[in-house]
């Protein structure tokens, strides 16, 4: 169902969350824009600027190495700013309370790890922007250290153990998915009583299906989501307003 205004989403969201076991929460852009982190897809979002810079392109161009670093750094004031929002709080309280026992994200924003969750406890999907690696040797670098090497001349760096290109520790668009990720996030979605899609816009497969799993292995689905997605119809709650405000009564609950 598809609640009809706010204060009722918050009232069944808070029964079903007093009422569950064991809560997966599986977020998206969408819980990290209050924080000031973009998002991608919608209007004026990273990707109606700029097209995605593919993996077998980083790996084959200097030029597209040098330009995805370029756009890393020009991230960068974002990304340092950022500090959690109501969104990554609530869920963090729950994590502190038991209910939760590990969250899934799309985010590559290291938000969730900031608003308390362990970071063994944080299935990246997608990686993190805020480290980097080696695509060869797996070496870990910081960015700080990328910075150094690219400002003087805007050319990306190599590893230093195996000359192999540099990364963000993010998975590009044709980059396999990271494996042991995956099967983290399918046993979660298999376990749980209750899961939670918050700020995604659940088109990006194979993350997309984690969702349907829980839904078909018994959890109530509740979608929480400023705009209609393909799964609504599906859900036994959707909440189509402010991220923040449907969960900022949940902090420190």
């Amino acid at each position: 169902m598809i609640a009809s205004d706010l204060r009722s989403g918050i009232d069944l969201l808070g029964d079903m969350i007093a009422e569950a076991r064991t809560i997966v929460p599986f977020t998206g852009a969408g819980i990290s824009t209050e924080s000031g982190i973009p998002d991608f897809r919608s209007p004026g979002g990273l990707w109606t600027r700029n097209r995605p810079i593919p993996f077998d392109e980083f790996v084959a161009s200097q030029e597209a190495r040098d330009e995805a670093w370029r756009r890393r750094f020009a991230m960068e004031p974002s990304f340092a700013a950022a500090r959690p929002g109501r969104g990554h709080r609530a869920l963090a309280s729950l994590y502190k309370a038991g209910k939760v026992p590990a969250i899934v994200t799309q985010n590559i924003d290291n938000l969730h790890q900031a608003s308390g969750f362990s970071p063994e406890h944080v299935v990246e999907l997608h990686g993190n922007t805020t480290y980097a690696r080696c695509i060869g040797c797996g070496t870990r670098f910081e960015i700080g250290w990328v910075k150094e090497r690219f400002d003087p001349e805007g050319i990306a760096p190599s590893c230093t153990a195996c000359g192999e290109p540099v990364k963000s520790a993010t998975i590009s668009f044709g980059q396999s998915m990271p494996e042991e990720e995956m099967r983290r996030a399918t046993e979660l979605a298999q376990h749980c009583d209750l899961f939670l899609a918050i700020g995604s816009s659940l088109v990006v497969w194979p993350a997309a299906g984690f969702p349907v799993l829980a839904r078909n292995c018994g959890a109530k689905l509740v979608i929480i989501n400023n705009e209609p997605t393909d799964q609504d119809d599906i859900a036994d709650l959707v909440i189509r307003h402010d991220i923040g405000e449907i969960l900022g009564p949940f902090v420190g609950n």
